[in-house]
Protein backbone atom coordinates (compact mmCIF):
# COMPACT_ATOMS: atom_id res chain seq x y z
CA UNK A 1 0.00 0.00 0.00
CA UNK A 2 2.88 2.36 0.73
CA UNK A 3 4.11 1.87 -2.84
CA UNK A 4 0.73 3.12 -4.04
CA UNK A 5 1.22 6.26 -1.93
CA UNK A 6 4.59 6.95 -3.54
CA UNK A 7 3.17 6.30 -7.02
CA UNK A 8 0.17 8.58 -6.40
CA UNK A 9 2.33 11.40 -5.06
CA UNK A 10 4.65 10.98 -8.08
CA UNK A 11 1.71 11.10 -10.49
CA UNK A 12 0.32 14.16 -8.71
CA UNK A 13 3.67 15.92 -9.08
CA UNK A 14 3.90 14.98 -12.77
CA UNK A 15 0.29 15.98 -13.38
CA UNK A 16 0.84 19.30 -11.65
CA UNK A 17 3.88 19.93 -13.80
CA UNK A 18 1.88 19.10 -16.94
CA UNK A 19 -0.99 21.38 -15.88
CA UNK A 20 1.44 24.18 -15.07
CA UNK A 21 3.08 23.75 -18.48
CA UNK A 22 -0.31 24.15 -20.16
CA UNK A 23 -0.56 27.63 -18.73
CA UNK A 24 -3.37 29.38 -16.91
CA UNK A 25 -5.06 30.62 -20.07
CA UNK A 26 -5.39 27.18 -21.63
CA UNK A 27 -6.20 24.75 -18.85
CA UNK A 28 -9.80 24.50 -17.64
CA UNK A 29 -10.40 25.12 -13.93
CA UNK A 30 -11.87 21.64 -13.41
CA UNK A 31 -8.49 20.03 -14.13
CA UNK A 32 -7.36 21.03 -10.63
CA UNK A 33 -9.72 18.37 -9.27
CA UNK A 34 -7.34 15.66 -10.52
CA UNK A 35 -4.36 16.55 -8.30
CA UNK A 36 -6.64 17.21 -5.31
CA UNK A 37 -8.29 13.80 -5.63
CA UNK A 38 -4.97 12.08 -6.27
CA UNK A 39 -3.33 13.66 -3.22
CA UNK A 40 -6.41 12.89 -1.11
CA UNK A 41 -6.26 9.25 -2.15
CA UNK A 42 -2.54 9.16 -1.34
CA UNK A 43 -3.31 10.55 2.13
CA UNK A 44 -5.98 7.93 2.78
CA UNK A 45 -3.65 5.14 1.67
CA UNK A 46 -0.79 6.55 3.78
CA UNK A 47 -3.06 6.68 6.80
CA UNK A 48 -4.17 3.09 6.23
CA UNK A 49 -0.65 1.79 5.53
CA UNK A 50 1.04 3.03 8.66
CA UNK A 51 4.71 3.95 9.05
CA UNK A 52 7.18 3.35 6.25
CA UNK A 53 10.93 2.74 6.07
CA UNK A 54 13.35 5.67 6.09
CA UNK A 55 14.05 5.39 2.38
CA UNK A 56 10.35 5.56 1.51
CA UNK A 57 9.86 8.51 3.87
CA UNK A 58 12.74 10.37 2.21
CA UNK A 59 11.40 9.67 -1.28
CA UNK A 60 7.89 10.69 -0.26
CA UNK A 61 9.23 13.87 1.32
CA UNK A 62 11.03 14.88 -1.87
CA UNK A 63 8.02 14.02 -4.03
CA UNK A 64 5.64 15.87 -1.70
CA UNK A 65 7.70 19.06 -1.92
CA UNK A 66 7.79 18.76 -5.72
CA UNK A 67 4.04 18.13 -5.69
CA UNK A 68 3.45 21.16 -3.47
CA UNK A 69 5.42 23.37 -5.85
CA UNK A 70 4.22 22.02 -9.19
CA UNK A 71 0.54 21.31 -8.58
CA UNK A 72 -0.20 24.25 -6.30
CA UNK A 73 -0.47 26.76 -9.14
CA UNK A 74 -3.31 24.98 -10.93
CA UNK A 75 -5.11 24.47 -7.62
CA UNK A 76 -4.77 28.14 -6.61
CA UNK A 77 -5.87 29.30 -10.06
CA UNK A 78 -8.93 27.05 -9.90
CA UNK A 79 -9.87 28.51 -6.51
CA UNK A 80 -9.53 32.04 -7.90
CA UNK A 81 -11.65 31.19 -10.93
CA UNK A 82 -14.29 29.52 -8.76
CA UNK A 83 -14.45 32.49 -6.42
CA UNK A 84 -15.06 34.94 -9.27
CA UNK A 85 -15.77 33.26 -12.62
CA UNK A 86 -16.38 36.65 -14.29
CA UNK A 87 -12.88 37.85 -13.43
CA UNK A 88 -10.00 37.14 -15.75
CA UNK A 89 -8.38 34.61 -13.42
CA UNK A 90 -5.55 34.08 -15.84
CA UNK A 91 -5.34 37.80 -16.44
CA UNK A 92 -3.92 39.53 -19.42
CA UNK A 93 -0.97 41.89 -19.40
CA UNK A 94 -3.21 44.89 -18.85
CA UNK A 95 -5.40 43.30 -16.19
CA UNK A 96 -5.13 45.50 -13.07
CA UNK A 97 -6.40 42.70 -10.80
CA UNK A 98 -3.41 40.49 -11.49
CA UNK A 99 -0.47 40.91 -9.17
CA UNK A 100 2.70 40.64 -11.24
CA UNK A 101 5.02 37.79 -10.37
CA UNK A 102 2.30 35.88 -8.53
CA UNK A 103 3.05 32.56 -10.21
CA UNK A 104 6.74 32.69 -9.26
CA UNK A 105 5.97 33.94 -5.78
CA UNK A 106 3.48 31.07 -5.39
CA UNK A 107 6.13 28.50 -6.35
CA UNK A 108 8.55 29.88 -3.79
CA UNK A 109 5.82 30.26 -1.17
CA UNK A 110 4.74 26.62 -1.45
CA UNK A 111 8.36 25.43 -1.26
CA UNK A 112 8.88 27.59 1.84
CA UNK A 113 5.65 26.41 3.50
CA UNK A 114 6.59 22.78 2.91
CA UNK A 115 10.15 23.43 4.08
CA UNK A 116 9.18 25.12 7.34
CA UNK A 117 6.70 22.39 8.22
CA UNK A 118 9.06 19.56 7.31
CA UNK A 119 11.82 21.23 9.33
CA UNK A 120 9.52 21.23 12.36
CA UNK A 121 9.25 25.03 12.47
CA UNK A 122 5.55 25.85 12.00
CA UNK A 123 6.20 29.37 13.30
CA UNK A 124 7.95 29.94 9.98
CA UNK A 125 4.51 30.07 8.35
CA UNK A 126 3.72 33.27 10.22
CA UNK A 127 7.04 34.79 9.17
CA UNK A 128 6.57 33.71 5.57
CA UNK A 129 3.02 35.04 5.25
CA UNK A 130 3.92 38.29 7.03
CA UNK A 131 6.82 38.92 4.65
CA UNK A 132 4.60 38.15 1.68
CA UNK A 133 1.92 40.55 2.91
CA UNK A 134 4.42 43.32 3.57
CA UNK A 135 5.96 42.83 0.15
CA UNK A 136 2.58 43.28 -1.54
CA UNK A 137 1.20 45.91 0.84
CA UNK A 138 1.25 48.82 -1.63
CA UNK A 139 -0.50 46.77 -4.32
CA UNK A 140 -3.31 45.60 -2.03
CA UNK A 141 -5.20 48.89 -1.89
CA UNK A 142 -7.49 47.75 -4.70
CA UNK A 143 -10.21 45.48 -3.26
CA UNK A 144 -10.00 43.04 -6.18
CA UNK A 145 -6.23 42.70 -5.77
CA UNK A 146 -6.55 42.18 -2.01
CA UNK A 147 -9.19 39.49 -2.50
CA UNK A 148 -7.08 37.68 -5.11
CA UNK A 149 -4.05 37.93 -2.81
CA UNK A 150 -5.89 36.41 0.16
CA UNK A 151 -7.59 33.64 -1.82
CA UNK A 152 -4.47 32.76 -3.79
CA UNK A 153 -2.26 32.74 -0.71
CA UNK A 154 -4.65 30.57 1.32
CA UNK A 155 -5.22 28.10 -1.52
CA UNK A 156 -1.50 27.88 -2.21
CA UNK A 157 -0.50 27.48 1.44
CA UNK A 158 -3.25 24.93 2.16
CA UNK A 159 -2.14 22.87 -0.81
CA UNK A 160 1.45 22.82 0.47
CA UNK A 161 0.21 21.87 3.95
CA UNK A 162 -1.81 19.01 2.45
CA UNK A 163 1.27 17.73 0.62
CA UNK A 164 3.27 17.79 3.86
CA UNK A 165 0.37 16.02 5.56
CA UNK A 166 0.94 12.99 3.35
CA UNK A 167 4.57 12.90 4.47
CA UNK A 168 3.54 13.07 8.12
CA UNK A 169 1.14 10.17 7.59
CA UNK A 170 3.92 8.12 5.98
CA UNK A 171 6.38 9.01 8.80
CA UNK A 172 4.24 8.11 11.79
Amino acid sequence: MIVAVVVLVSLTAAGGLALTALGERVRPAWTAVVPVVSLGLAAVLAWAAGPASDGVVQATTLLAVVTAVTAGGPVATAVLRSADPTSAAAGGPGDPEVLRGGAWIGLLERAAVAGTLLAGWPEGLAVLLAVKGLGRFAELRAPAAAERFILGTLASALWAVACVGVVLLVRR
